[in-house]
Formats: structure tokens, C-alpha cells, sequence
């Protein structure tokens, strides 16, 4: 299946292949938003939950998906995914910045993450500050359960104060 991605024009174009390793070049806006008839957020909760039933959780069982929106427009989509050596796994956040950065994007916008459970499940600081290498304080971070409803909402800043970025490398 080929999908045209961008925000008004055609950005990209991927063949999307479940299961090969190039799964998630997640350009999946636009069709999400037809279906949906939504807006970009729910367009970023709809990849971050298509994500996360992607995930291999072999181990933990624990599933996560996350999203991200870049500068372009365009939604790249990550999951979790675990090794029997357990800290050779890789997060969901991590998958979706990789995908982001292949595409020649190197701004975050936003970030959606699907967790598991009735709490909510935030980066861990790992991925806060790989968050962090791309985005701004103010980038908005929503947390939201299996059924996409939102449990939490924070801005970069109140996940990682007083971080260090880029700049401050001078």
C-alpha cells in the first residue's frame, strides 16, 4: 500500500510493510485524519495507538507506541521493542525520533505517547533528553492510555527542568 504523507502537498512516499523492519516510516496523517475526520492531535493519538500494537514485548508484556509531529506536519509513529539482553531494548519514543530524522526532519512539534495500564506511562529520562535534543521547552507531551484517552499532559520543561540541549554548547 503506498501513502502519500505532508501537510497540503506530498512530502514523501513509503511503502508501508508490516513486520520487515521499515514498518513505521509513519506517514500516516493523511489517511488518519480522512478516517477520522479529525484534527492533527487525533491523528497523533490514532499513530501513537496503531504503534504500540506493533510493539514486541516479549518479555514485559508492556506495550507503548509514540508519535511525533514535526516541522513538516508530517506524524512518524515508534514502539517499544524488547531483547532478551534487556537493556538492548529500544524505546517507542526513540523508534519515532529515528523515523523522523530518516525523513531529513530534525524538529519536534509535538509528542503522543500510548502506554499501558491506568496510569500514565511518561518517558523514561532516556528519552526525555533524546526528546529534548530535538524539541523546544515547550513542546507539548501527552500521555494517553490503551483507549487513547489522555491521562496526562506536560511540556517538555516539566519532564526534564533545567535540561541540557543543543544549545547549550554554544
Amino acid at each position: 500500500m503506498d501513502i502519500r504523507v505532508g501537510a497540503g502537498r506530498f512530502v514523501s512516499k513509503c511503502r508501508l510493510r508490516f513486520g520487515d523492519g521499515f514498518v513505521w516510516q509513519a506517514a500516516i496523517r493523511s489517511r488518519l485524519l480522512r478516517r477520522r475526520g479529525g484534527d492533527m492531535a487525533d491523528a497523533l493519538i490514532e499513530a501513537a495507538l496503531a504503534a504500540r500494537q506493533h510493539a514486541y514485548a516479549r518479555y514485559s508484556k508492556f506495550l507503548v507506541g509514540a508519535a511525533i509531529r514535526c516541522e513538516r506536519g508530517v506524524i512518524h509513529a515508534g514502539c517499544n521493542v524488547e531483547n532478551a539482553a534487556y537493556p538492548q531494548g529500544v524505546c517507542a519514543e526513540a523508534g519515532a525520533i529515528s523515523s523522523m530524522i530518516l525523513s531529513g526532519s530534525r524538529q519536534i512539534e509535538e509528542v503522543v505517547i500510548a502506554g499501558g495500564g491506568t496510569g500514565p506511562c511518561t518517558p523514561c529520562g532516556g528519552c526525555r533528553q533524546k526528546i529534548r535534543e530535538f524539541a523546544g521547552p515547550d513542546v507539548r507531551i501527552r500521555i494517553v492510555d490503551p483507549d487513547g484517552r489522555t491521562l496526562l499532559v506536560r511540556s517538555l520543561a516539566e519532564l526534564l527542568p533545567d535540561s541540557f540541549g543543543p544549545e547549550s554548547l554554544g
